[in-house]
């Protein structure tokens, strides 16, 4: 099943529901990262979050989701856009923490102490940060409590990444339901309801369930309708232009001491791990170049 992420909206107007399957990109993310399991089973969270909560937003809008905890892990973000990217990565991806009953402890992985940053970009210049404390380190549960306590959205969150043996990604997805003003006490129950009967969200993505049936049993009580679906990819916005620039931000003594020490340099983005390759000569311009800005700021 290719990913994708559906939405739905009750007839009343005042009930969101979002549903995505997520495993393609969170399979080719872990496959960038070369990750372990714990690294896995986190970033494939925190990736499927923030395909969930961009879906919130408008065209051309983004979310930007920063965990940084006191566990081995020690940082996670993750960024998507509206129109359906996705793209993230994970500061140590072989860090490992024991199973705690059967299972693997994102928690632990992230840490209990720590902070949960969403930064939200709705326009070139105009971005919107948040933080929290880490809530349960369980990446949906601290996204729920995100949206109740700074946007005052009561919201569910569940998210589901499921490895085979080999630790290669089996199914991966989440679904969001949010309660927009005024609540409509009724309706709230029977969607909980629903909620706490639903199968095991793992299960579901096995059997092939798609996010538009997993949103057909949760609002199965409550008239609704879809509002809109969009696939969903793993895509990086890095170029050689961006990674020049990054170059240029380190300033004219470290790129003179790269040049004099290694000739040339390598810079690998983050979030993909592309590696972009700039020669002696390229690094003499930059110099050149960062030197001359200096000199007519200097002026000025």
């Amino acid at each position: 099943m290719a990913d994708i992420i559906e939405r739905v909206i009750s007839d009343t107007g005042n009930f969101f529901g979002i549903a995505c399957n997520t495993t393609e990109l969170v399979a080719e993310a872990c496959r960038r990262h070369d990750v372990g399991p714990t690294a896995a089973a986190a970033l494939g969270r925190a990736l499927t979050g923030a395909a969930l909560l961009a879906a919130l937003l408008k065209d051309d809008q983004s979310v930007l989701l920063r965990f940084e905890g006191n566990g081995p892990l020690r940082k996670i973000i993750t960024e998507a856009g509206y129109n359906g990217w996705v793209r993230g990565y994970v500061a140590n991806p072989y860090a490992d923490v024991p199973l705690k009953d059967g299972r693997i402890d994102v928690a632990s992985g992230i840490g209990k102490a720590g902070f949960l940053t969403v930064i939200k970009t709705i326009g070139q210049d105009q971005k919107y940060p948040g933080t929290i404390q880490l809530y349960t380190s369980e990446i949906g549960e601290d996204l729920a409590y995100y949206l109740s306590q700074s946007e005052q959205t009561p919201s569910a969150i569940a998210l589901s990444i499921h490895l085979q043996k080999d630790g290669s990604i089996a199914a991966a997805g989440g679904f969001l339901v949010q309660s927009l003003p005024p609540a409509d006490e009724n309706i709230l129950s029977r969607i909980e309801q629903e909620i706490a009967a639903l199968p095991p969200l793992s299960a579901l993505l096995l059997a092939g369930k798609s996010p538009d049936e997993i949103l057909s049993i949760l609002f199965k009580n409550v008239p609704h309708r879809n509002i809109g679906s969009r696939a969903l990819h793993y895509s990086c916005s890095c170029n050689h232009e961006k990674m020049r620039g990054a170059l240029v931000s380190l300033g004219t003594k470290d790129l003179t001491d790269i040049l004099e020490k290694e000739g040339d340099v390598e810079v690998c983005c983050e979030f993909c791990r592309q590696s972009y390759r700039f020669s002696g000569s390229e690094l003499s311009q930059l110099i050149e170049e960062e030197k001359s800005e200096n000199d007519k700021t200097a002026d000025d």
